[in-house]
């Protein structure tokens, strides 16, 4: 069991920057990636980014590579989403998920969800 905790999320301006965390417990994170999704009003939820938290190998969605990285810090079992020139179809509820690599990797499938973020950006 892995229990995911967002927050960092606000209200925010176009072309403003935002980093957003999602601290992880429960269980030791070896061999697990840990992903952003994002879901917007009416729309359906959308992969953003993971991140392998033993090899520290990266994804992105083609939306948001190059404006968004996914970092993590192994000590505080957390894992960040910065956000740079940030656009308001960027709106949406931010979820962090983890599950173990080899099943979510390549499926976008993931077991355990966060209970979301808000981010805002304003145009």
């Amino acid at each position: 069991q892995v229990h995911l905790v967002e927050s960092g999320g606000g209200l925010v301006q176009a072309g403003d920057s935002l980093t957003i965390s999602c601290a992880a417990s429960g269980r030791t994170l070896n061999y697990y990636a840990l992903a952003w999704f994002r879901q917007a009003p009416g729309k359906e939820r959308e992969f953003i980014a993971a991140i392998g938290w033993s090899t520290g190998n990266t994804n992105y969605a083609d939306s948001v590579r190059g404006r968004f990285t996914i970092a993590k810090d192994n000590a505080k079992n957390t894992v960040f989403l910065q956000m740079n020139s940030l656009k308001p179809e960027d709106t949406a509820v931010y979820y962090c998920a983890a599950d173990i690599a080899w099943k979510a990797w390549a499926s976008y499938e993931y077991t355990y969800w966060g209970q979301g973020t808000q981010v805002t950006v304003s145009s």
